[in-house]
């Protein structure tokens, strides 16, 4: 191939996969349709892409180190202590449901596709993988109750390397039954996975946990420093025990992320970067692969096996799992219906696919097929579905009325705070631990991390969030909320805290607020401002509005010593006292409001001087003496 050509395929491969997820990013579905659909036309049917041609003998290498990053990044995000509370569903799904999806899998794609049964059997292994790359879209867009969405969630995160791990063993087992004696290579096989991938996975993710906590790595070299030590114990274990390095990057991305005092922020954020890049790459040169007319030449028979993965193994994988826990049925029903294959299945059906066609084994060239196909069906059939299906068994959040507040200051908790106490759902989100921590402490949810990365998409429970709140102290941050989530949520759903009053900001350096969202509170209201009130013993209090107290007489008596935040109206949804809207409580609503503290700071006697002196600047509230806030501010 000649070198111009290689650099415009190549050129041409990152354009695809920027605009593969600029569409799926628009039209709100998971990005795998549009790369697996670009890969199949500039490969089977335009012939443009040929991944042996291009890569030579560096596919398979590319193949194994995508994957482990890919792994890595997952793992990274898997703590523990989040899948409190429905864990046992998680266990059992991972567990005996996976055993019963896996095994009806392989029966079906035996007697239906007519495979052998070690292929079949591997097969079956290949597709018990999600993932929450292909399900987060959906649950974005369907926005189901918690308890679905959260199983959800945690099942994509929990059995990818599961699924990876029992494909490996079964792959094993396969190349040493050649031998003659499968089962005990394979326990021992299995055995020494175990002890190296383990081994080497504590041991790696221990030393640079270590290393990052004791800061003996400089800030600019963490993530190019990980990304070091990743591929080096990835390789080191495959290179110690074959397979071994797939539970070695699970291991370390565990351990790394349950690890006290280590800031993974960093690392994950870039990490999602590289990740992104790898599943596009990924996807569009798997599917170039694909032998299309293999696919074709079973017909009716590779829509039987789909329908035996989507309509029997997936239910009964949640009827066996649930039993016993306090899933209502509509949210059982839901679960059954979502489980779409992702970037692992196809990773690992053409890694093993490869190594088997060079061993010989006949039925190795359908592998790659029958997993994109289901990957596809899968895929179009649940997003495509997924909202009406929600709806249809109420399992969906009816009216997102609840609110997604950037920060977790002092600012930000006080009103959370008051909001929870009246019935309003909140997510905090901070990137400084020690705001998280607080936060926590008084009880509210909080997550840790920028509300606008790749990784916020993935894992931020957004479940009844339908509105945003920008109050962090930065302007910045505010500024990429409103950007981010006006796309998603709409201009009108997204409230903004000034920084400055609009009188003292130039023009020449003037943000198009307006344009992005709402003014939060009002055109004179600012996040030192409100700041101020609270450190200088101002409090949130609530007041319910009755023929006799309407909002008039609120606003008469509460003149200059409060400011309007919320009103709360008998349907219990919240409405944010803004610029552009005017609201107009009536009887029953409860407003809520900050109110001025009524802490007297005692004047301190002059000094004789025969220079007179410049007068202390004060403010006076009803004829009470206190000092005046930030200049900033009037």
């Amino acid at each position: 191939m000649h070198h111009e050509n290689l650099f415009y395929i190549i050129a041409g491969l990152l354009t695809a996969s920027t605009l593969c997820q600029w569409c799926a990013w628009r039209v709100r579905l998971p990005a795998i349709i549009f790369l697996l659909l670009t890969g199949i036309l500039v490969g089977p049917v335009l012939g443009v892409l040929n991944p042996e041609q291009l890569l030579g003998e560096f596919l398979f290498p590319f193949i194994s180190i995508s994957v482990a990053v890919i792994l890595f990044e997952g793992s990274l995000t898997l703590r523990f202590k989040d899948i409190l509370g429905f864990e046992a569903v998680i266990r059992n799904m991972v567990s005996f449901g996976m055993l019963v999806t896996w095994l009806i899998t392989s029966i079906t794609a035996h007697y239906v596709v007519g495979l052998g049964w070690q292929i079949s059997f591997l097969f079956g292994a290949i597709t018990v993988v999600t993932g929450p790359t292909v399900i987060a879209p959906i649950l974005r867009t369907v926005r189901p109750s918690a308890n679905v969405a959260n199983i959800l969630q945690w099942e994509g995160i929990v059995i990818d390397p599961i699924g990876a791990a029992l494909s490996v063993l079964v792959y094993e087992y396969i190349i040493s039954a050649s031998a003659g004696s499968p089962w005990g290579h394979t326990l021992l096989f299995f055995l020494k996975l175990l002890v190296v991938g383990t081994g080497i996975g504590i041991g790696s993710g221990y030393l640079l946990g270590l290393s990052l906590r004791a800061n003996w790595i400089p800030d600019f070299l963490r993530n190019v420093a990980t990304l070091s030590v990743v591929l080096v114990a990835f390789i080191t274990a495959n290179g110690l025990q074959p397979e071994a390095g797939l539970v070695t990057v699970t291991v370390m991305g565990i351990w790394l992320a349950n690890m006290k005092d280590v800031d993974v922020k960093g690392i994950i954020d870039f990490k999602e970067s590289i990740s992104l890049l790898l599943i596009s790459l990924l996807f569009i040169t798997l599917a170039a692969r694909i032998d299309i007319q293999a696919l074709l030449d079973l017909g009716w028979r590779a829509l039987v096996l789909f329908f035996a993965i989507q309509f029997l193994a997936r239910p009964l994988n949640i009827l066996i799992s649930a039993t016993g826990s306090k899933l209502s049925w509509p949210e059982r029903h839901f679960l059954a219906w979502i489980a779409p294959r992702g970037i692992i299945a196809a990773a690992i059906s053409a890694l093993f696919a490869v190594q088997l066609e060079k061993a010989g084994f006949a039925d190795a060239h359908l592998l790659s097929p029958l997993t994109f196909f289901v990957i596809i069906a899968t895929v179009l059939l649940q997003s495509t579905t997924a909202r009406i299906l929600a709806t249809w068994l109420k399992v969906v959040e009816p009216e997102s009325k609840g609110f997604l507040i950037v920060g977790a200051n002092d600012v930000a908790r006080a009103l959370a705070k008051a909001l929870t106490q009246n019935g309003v759902t909140i997510m905090l989100a901070d990137t400084v631990r020690s705001n998280v921590t607080k936060a926590k402490i008084a009880g509210l949810k909080c997550y840790f991390g920028n509300p606008f990365s790749e990784h916020a998409g993935r894992y931020l429970p957004l479940t009844g969030i339908g509105r945003v709140l920008a109050l962090s102290s930065h302007e910045t941050i505010n500024m990429g909320a409103a950007m981010h989530y006006r796309n998603e949520l709409g201009a009108e759903q997204v409230f903004i805290i000034q920084s400055k009053l609009p009188e003292r900001v130039s023009d020449r350096v003037r943000l198009p607020i307006q344009r992005l969202s709402r003014t939060l509170f009002g055109r004179n209201i600012t996040f030192s401002y409100l700041s101020w009130i609270l450190s200088h013993g101002g409090t949130i209090h609530t007041t319910r509005l009755s023929k006799r107290f309407n909002f008039y007489d609120f606003q008469k008596k509460h003149t200059e010593r409060a400011v309007p935040l919320f009103a709360i109206d008998p349907k219990q949804e919240a409405h944010v006292f803004c610029e552009e809207v005017s609201i107009a409580p009536q009887e029953g609503w409860t407003i809520i409001y900050l109110r001025h503290g009524d802490r007297r700071r005692k004047p301190r006697p002059r000094k004789r001087t025969t220079v007179p002196l410049e007068p202390r600047r004060v403010c006076t509230l009803e004829n009470r003496v206190v000092p005046c806030p930030p200049n900033e501010l009037f």
